[in-house]
């Protein structure tokens, strides 16, 4: 006799299934493999802003409903970033790394996931300080093409500028933070010539292959997002992307794989999650 789904939780999940299929097939975005919870907890926000009864309904939606499918992959992008998040990090790379890549005759750095930018613009403001701008190219990606755009224009929320500066004093800044920017009433713009150097590209981790090698890769609290299948894709690409030497960095909530990664990285500083390629 058919076993039919017998609870509302199996349901959903079978509409959850149905709904990243469909995304996945329309758009070419896959969050199949992404941390179930956290997929649920968006699509349950969406749902409740618009007062949608069902998941089944959402689907619908994003099928029939043209722009309905943004509104999701916009909902599904992980955004949460600051100017010299986490300043210890920032701080360490600027006293053990930094060192170490000065005698390269370029200095190829991979901002992974970099959401509004933040982060990719605080390592450009560092590597000025540090005497290596001109030769160092930072390649800040997302696959999240609108806040790529917002990371582009350089220009952000003035009410920040006051948790921006202490994280940035914390990770050893060298002048005053104001000078790196103009305000008006309600926004600070960064200078132009801090992006001289950074290409921001589309490039989702789940689809897209390697595409240069780099001598440090930073993708922080990302892939806490990711089931463990995703992470160790994910892991592969950035082994295959890192030059030997290279240098690893990850969020205080990541680790690396142990029963893999552990042979093929040396805890350059495990505290701050930094890793050098063997």
């Amino acid at each position: 006799m058919k076993q039919y789904l017998s609870t509302i939780e199996e349901r959903e999940q079978l509409e959850i299934e149905l709904l990243l299929e469909t995304m996945y097939r329309i758009s070419g975005f896959d969050f199949r493999e992404y941390m179930r919870s956290s997929i649920e907890r968006r699509i349950q926000h969406r749902m409740r802003l618009e007062q949608i009864p069902t998941i089944s309904r959402v689907i619908e939606k994003v099928i029939h409903e043209p722009g309905y499918i943004e509104k999701l992959l916009s909902d599904f992008s992980i955004n949460v970033t600051e100017m010299f998040r986490d300043p210890s990090f920032f701080l360490t790379f600027r006293k053990q790394v930094v060192p170490l890549l000065r005698h390269y005759p370029e200095i190829r750095i991979w901002h992974a996931g970099c959401a509004t930018g933040e982060e990719a613009y605080s390592m450009a403001i560092l590597m000025e300080e540090e005497g290596l701008g001109d030769k160092t190219k930072i390649y800040a990606t997302d696959m999240n093409e609108k806040v790529l755009k917002k990371a582009e224009s350089g220009i952000f929320s003035l009410k920040k500028m006051q948790t921006y500066t202490r994280n940035y004093l914390q990770a050893g800044g060298k002048q005053e933070f104001s000078e790196y920017y103009t305000t008006d009433y309600a926004a600070a713009y960064f200078h132009p010539s801090l992006t001289r150097n950074i290409i921001f590209a589309q490039h989702n981790l789940v689809t897209d292959g390697s595409f240069n090698e780099f001598h440090v890769i930073i993708c922080r609290n990302v892939m806490i997002y990711f089931n463990q299948t995703l992470q160790d894709s994910v892991h592969d690409l950035f082994y295959e992307s890192l030059s030997h030497g290279g240098f690893l960095g990850l969020g205080n909530k990541e680790a690396l794989r142990i029963d893999y990664d552990r042979k093929l990285y040396r805890d350059f500083n495990p505290i701050e999650r930094i890793y050098q390629k063997c």
